[in-house]
C-alpha cells in the first residue's frame, strides 16, 4: 500500500487590491469603483497608476502686507507682484524690489505683455481704479490715454482689451499710449457696448484664436472680429458666466472657468461641460458663498488648479482641487491659501492670502512636514445584506527614512470611527509591509475601509487586503 502525499495547500491571495488609484470622486460612494476615494488630501497624481504625496513650496522673502493683489511675468525674464500696501514689486532673486506705491490696498489685479510701439514688451497692468500702468524694464508708470476704470487687460490681433463696466475698449492696432485714436480707420480703437437681460457689468476676459471670451456673471460670449466696423458677439452660453477673471485660465488650447454651479470646460464651438468635474461638484455646491468671489484658477501646462473658500470662516481660499488634465484625475490640496497662479518657466507660483508668494517644489511645505490623506470607498460583499470582516492589509509603497505611514481602518460610511492598524515608523524605509487585522479593531460588519495618512513623502503603489465574506442573516 502506498501512502498518499499530502494535498498541495494553494497559497492565500488576497481577496481585494488597487493598483491605480484614480483621485477624489464626491459621487455615491458605495457605488463608485474601488480606485476612487471619497477624500484625499494633498495628494497628486505624477506617477500615476500611484499616488504620491504633492510637492511643497518654498516662500519667496519675508511676507508683505496681508493680502497679494497680482502675480505675472513680464517677458519670462521677471516675476512681478502687487502686495496690499499698495506697492507694485519685482522679485531681483533674493528680495522683492519695490517699483511703485501708492497704489490701491483692496483691488485685484489682471496683466498683459504687450509690446505694440512701446520699444520693447511691456508689462501692462489694470485693476479698475487706478490708472492703467505699465512696466518697461525699469519702472512703473501709468499708461497715458487709457480708459479710466479698465480691467482685466488683454491682448488680441496686436491690440490692448480691457473692460469698464459693460463695455470693451480696444486700443489702435500696434498702439498701446494713445487711446484716443478712435474709430476713424479700421486700425483706430474705440469701444462697444455688450447689453445682458440681466444688465450685468462684464467679470472677465480671455483672448483666443480669432475672438476674445467675454465673461459676465451669468453669460458667456465670444467677441469675434478685427475692428469696430466688424465686431460681432456670439453667445457661448446664455446660463453659464464666471465667477470673476482669475477664475479663467487656458489649458492646451482649452479654456476652463469656475461658475456658480461648476467647473467648465469650452473647447468652441459648443456649450461648456462640466461632466469631466463631476468627481468634485461638492466642493463648488458646498464652498463658502460669502467668500466665492475669491476663488481664483491656474494651469501649469498639465495640471488645472482651482482654489475655492470652503471653511465656514474662510475669507478666502483653503482648499485647492487639481485636475490632471493627462491622467483624468481629481485630487484636493489642504492649508494653502492660494489667491492667485502663475507660471514662470517651468515653475508654478502662487500668492496667497497672507502676503506670500509661494515656489512650488521640493518636499516641505516652507520647511513643514506635508501631511497627506487617503480614504478609501466602503469594502463589503456581493450583498450588502452580508457581513464581512478584513483580516489583513498589505501595503506597498515607498517610504523613506523620516517620513510616517499610519493605516486605519473603520466600519463606518462616514469620516468616523477610525481606529489605528499599523504604522510604518520614520526610521524605516520600506517597500511593502503586511498589516494584520485583530477583530477587536473591525469585527463584523455591513463594511469596512481603510485610511492612509503620511507624514512626509510617501508614494503608494498597492494596497491589498484578506476579507472574509459571510452569509446573509
Amino acid at each position: 500500500m502506498t501512502m498518499s502525499y499530502w494535498p498541495r495547500i494553494p497559497p492565500k491571495e488576497p481577496t481585494g487590491g488597487i493598483k491605480a488609484f484614480r483621485g477624489v470622486n464626491k459621487l455615491d460612494q458605495f457605488s463608485m469603483d474601488v480606485s476612487y476615494s471619497p477624500r484625499t488630501k494633498n495628494l497628486i497624481s505624477t506617477l500615476a497608476p500611484a499616488m504620491t504625496t504633492r510637492p511643497g513650496f518654498s516662500v519667496l522673502g519675508a511676507p508683505i502686507g496681508t493680502r497679494v493683489l497680482g502675480l505675472a511675468v513680464w517677458k519670462t525674464q521677471e516675476l512681478h507682484a502687487v502686495f496690499n500696501d499698495g506697492t507694485w514689486r519685482k522679485w531681483n532673486g533674493s528680495a522683492w524690489t519695490t517699483l511703485k506705491s501708492g497704489l490701491n490696498t483692496s483691488a485685484v489685479w489682471s496683466f498683459a505683455n504687450y509690446k505694440g510701439n512701446l520699444g520693447t514688451v511691456n508689462l501692462v497692468g489694470t485693476n479698475g481704479i487706478d490708472p492703467m500702468q505699465h512696466y518697461d524694464g525699469s519702472s512703473v508708470t501709468n499708461l497715458p490715454t487709457a480708459p479710466a476704470g479698465a480691467n482685466f487687460i488683454e491682448t488680441h490681433d496686436n491690440r490692448l482689451y480691457c473692460a469698464v463696466g459693460l463695455k470693451i475698449y480696444f486700443s489702435p492696432i500696434g498702439i498701446a499710449d494713445n487711446w484716443n485714436l478712435v474709430e476713424q480707420t479700421a486700425a483706430d480703437g474705440g469701444n462697444l457696448d455688450k447689453n445682458t437681460p440681466e444688465g450685468e457689468n462684464i467679470v472677465g476676459l480671455r483672448a483666443g484664436s480669432g475672438h476674445v471670451t467675454v465673461f459676465f456673471p451669468s453669460s458667456s460670449w465670444e467677441l469675434y472680429g478685427t475692428s469696430a466696423d466688424n465686431y460681432s458677439y456670439e453667445p457661448i452660453a446664455e446660463d453659464i458666466g464666471g465667477l470673476n477673471d482669475q477664475c479663467i485660465v487656458n489649458l492646451e488650447g482649452v479654456i476652463y472657468f469656475l461658475d456658480e454651479t461648476g467647473i467648465y470646460l469650452y473647447a468652441g464651438g459648443t456649450r461648456p461641460k462640466k461632466q469631466f468635474s463631476a468627481p468634485v461638484q461638492w466642493y463648488v455646491d458646498n464652498m463658502n458663498q460669502s467668500a466665492k468671489l475669491t476663488s481664483c484658477m491656474g494651469a501649469d501646462g498639465r495640471y488645472l488648479y482651482v482654489a475655492i473658500p470652503m471653511g465656514a470662516n474662510a475669507t478666502s481660499p483653503d482648499t485647492i482641487l487639481v485636475y490632471d488634465s493627462q491622467n483624468q484625475i481629481w485630487n484636493v490640496w489642504e492649508n494653502i491659501p492660494a489667491v492667485m497662479f502663475t507660471k514662470w518657466g517651468p515653475t508654478l507660483y502662487m500668492a496667497d492670502a497672507q502676503g506670500r508668494v509661494l515656489r512650488v517644489g521640493g518636499k516641505t511645505d516652507n520647511g513643514v512636514a506635508i501631511v497627506s490623506e487617503w480614504q478609501g470607498k466602503p469594502l463589503g460583499a456581493a450583498s450588502m445584506g452580508q457581513l464581512v470582516r478584513c483580516r489583513g492589509l498589505w501595503i506597498t509603497a515607498d517610504k523613506p527614512a523620516g517620513s510616517k505611514l499610519q493605516v486605519y481602518i473603520t466600519d463606518r460610511p462616514d469620516d468616523a470611527g477610525w481606529k489605528l492598524a499599523g504604522t510604518f515608523g520614520e526610521s524605516q524605509d520600506i517597500q511593502n509591509k503586511s498589516i494584520p487585522v485583530a477583530p477587536n479593531l473591525q469585527g463584523n460588519s455591513r463594511w469596512w475601509r481603510p485610511k492612509l495618512v503620511a507624514t512626509g513623502p510617501v508614494t503608494v503603489y498597492e494596497i491589498a487586503w484578506d476579507q472574509i465574506d459571510l452569509p446573509i442573516r
